[in-house]
């Protein structure tokens, strides 16, 4: 065969491998279309079982007691049972180091005081590409003293967010099964379950590590925790009505596979600043919770559902008013 020939036929594969994937996508952004169509049930809205992440300065001196107070009263008008306070984030080698949050247990007290209704837990996490090392014995033991002695000063229990845990990555499930010793209130945030078959090795692919969970461990995850938070965010489509897809379809999944004894929380993006531009426009609090009532209505009642706002110091008053218009009513 001579190198022309050779040639023509390595462009002719290229251009099929080309067409396949333009198909597949094509294929993927009808099915997300598709998703977003048709009317939520009138029943379909908060049950009063929310969430919000909270910045790292409500536990490091910059809040007071003033600040817990006015937080109160805007959270009273709220759905948010659940709020996750960044208390970390945990060394290289699994340590806590306590400096990091010096002014915890007077947060705690002033929630209690002020939001009695309201659980408190201790948002912790780090990364795990080429930093914390979750397969090394000696840091998950380093995690697990740090868990110990923020419980200690009044947590009502642990949330972690580690980024990106693989899929089938047991090392993570012993440690979520030790936490446990260290409370009685366990959540964690999850990267999006695998919406179509064939799209988490397609995405490994280009990204190098998971970007969706398959069905099964995140049933695995579930099964060891009282709490999965789905971060709907960042999903990378550049149309409102492929991202309300998206969402409608990971709550739709959530549903299924979260029993109905457990929390299930749809990640809200209550901030602005995106890694690719489109995504400022194409997601939003508004979005996501009209996702999350559709799937709903499809599903049925279920009271351990709710939104996940992320986060609050970028949240804006725009983002509230979508909370408050889009799912409280």
């Amino acid at each position: 065969m001579t190198s022309r020939a050779v040639i023509r036929r390595g462009l002719r594969l290229v251009a099929l491998v080309v067409a396949v994937v333009v198909v597949l996508t094509g294929v993927v952004a009808a099915a997300f279309r598709l998703q977003f169509t048709g009317e939520p049930a009138g029943w379909a809205k908060s049950t009063g079982n929310d969430a919000m992440w909270l910045g790292h300065m409500w536990v490091d001196g910059r809040r007071t007691e003033a600040d817990v107070r006015e937080l109160a009263v805007r959270l009273r008008a709220t759905g948010i049972k659940d709020v996750y306070v960044h208390s970390g984030p945990f060394e290289m080698d699994g340590r806590l180091d306590p400096a990091k949050y010096p002014n915890a247990q007077n947060f705690v007290q002033w929630m209690k005081k002020y939001l009695p209704g309201v659980r408190v837990s201790a948002w912790l996490g780090q990364s795990v590409e080429d930093a914390l090392d979750l397969d090394d014995p000696a840091s998950r033991r380093n995690v697990l003293a740090g868990v110990a002695a923020v419980m200690r000063t009044g947590y009502d229990g642990i949330h972690y967010n580690f980024e990106p845990i693989g899929d089938g990555d047991t090392d993570f499930l012993v440690l979520l099964e030790e936490t446990r010793k260290h409370t009685r209130l366990l959540s964690t945030s999850t990267p999006q379950i695998e919406p179509y078959p064939g799209m988490r090795l397609a995405t490994r692919a280009v990204l190098t590590h998971d970007k969706y969970w398959s069905r099964g461990f995140f049933q695995e995850v579930v099964a060891r925790v009282d709490q999965v938070a789905v971060m709907t965010y960042d999903s990378g489509l550049p149309l409102q009505s492929l991202y309300g897809g998206h969402v409608a379809r990971q709550a739709e999944l959530a549903l299924e596979l979260v029993p109905e004894t457990k929390h299930v929380f749809v990640g809200a993006p209550a901030y602005h600043d995106h890694d690719v531009p489109w995504s400022d426009a194409a997601e939003s609090v508004a979005l996501a919770a009209e996702g999350a009532k559709l799937a709903l209505s499809g599903h049925g009642p279920r009271e351990r559902f709710g939104l996940a706002l992320y986060v609050d110091f970028a949240a804006t008053a725009e983002d509230w008013a979508e909370y408050r218009t889009r799912w409280l009513s």
